[in-house]
């Protein structure tokens, strides 16, 4: 039986709200879900494989690169051509990623035949998806955990990292480009209403055209070992292929 709520429209979500400093202790299920990732070990395992399908792994704001390689090695033993994005630590800068990454995911699509795949945690979810708004051909699928859709960082407790203005004027360019270009790619978006760091609400998106919401039972930090978020990424690449 699943253990994720799933959504084919956006579930109703009341406005998101400013985040203070992030409530740590709620990060318990870092160790919860370590001890699931071992139980889950089969049914991972027999999840469908892939056939070399290129798929671009993209770390969260101020994460190390390596705290995607976790998932790289299970995509890579499932047959995926699974690589992190090299640019190492994720600094926030999203529009100089997009564009750094952009001829990255060109090639792999042309070497390979086959567009690429773009999974992203939080702000790195962002980036995926501004790839995706602005090279589609090359993007099959996008799958973001704990990602911001609205508002930039505002609804983030990274949010005084950026001044007020600038914080305004990412907002207003996100509802411009969302009116102006929604994105068309199909979109996997999980989230938890246990989020620390970003406000759950600010995950949800009312603008892309293809989008399906997932609800976990784990944390910002826990995501990235939940053996339900990578059966939901294992699923979602299956069903690209």
């Amino acid at each position: 039986m699943q253990n994720y709520k799933i959504y084919h429209s956006p579930p109703p979500a009341p406005a998101p709200t400013a985040m203070g400093f992030p409530n740590l202790r709620g990060e318990w299920k870092v160790g919860r879900e370590a001890l699931r990732l071992g139980l889950s070990s089969p049914k991972l395992i027999r999840a469908p494989r892939g056939h070399g399908e290129p798929v671009l792994l993209l770390p969260g704001f101020k994460a190390p690169e390596s705290s995607m390689y976790p998932l790289r090695r299970l995509l890579r033993l499932k047959g995926y051509d699974a690589s992190t994005w090299g640019l190492g630590v994720n600094q926030g800068d999203v529009q100089h990623y997009v564009d750094a990454l952009k001829p990255l995911v060109k090639d792999k699509a042309e070497s390979s035949d086959s567009a690429v795949a773009l999974v992203g945690w939080s702000l790195g979810g962002v980036v995926a998806r501004e790839i995706a708004r602005e090279i589609p051909e090359y993007v099959s699928t996008i799958v973001t955990y704990g990602t911001p859709v609205i508002g930039g960082p505002s609804f983030t407790v990274g949010a005084n990292s950026y001044s007020a203005e600038d914080r305004e004027d990412i907002n207003q360019l996100i509802k411009e480009r969302n009116a102006a270009n929604p994105i068309q790619t199909p979109l996997a978006i999980v989230f938890t209403r246990a989020d620390t760091i970003v406000s759950w609400p600010a995950c949800i998106d009312r603008n892309s055209t293809k989008t399906t919401h997932y609800e976990v039972d784990s944390t910002h930090f826990s995501m990235g070992i939940d053996p339900t978020v990578w059966g939901i990424i294992l699923e979602r690449l299956d069903q690209a292929r």
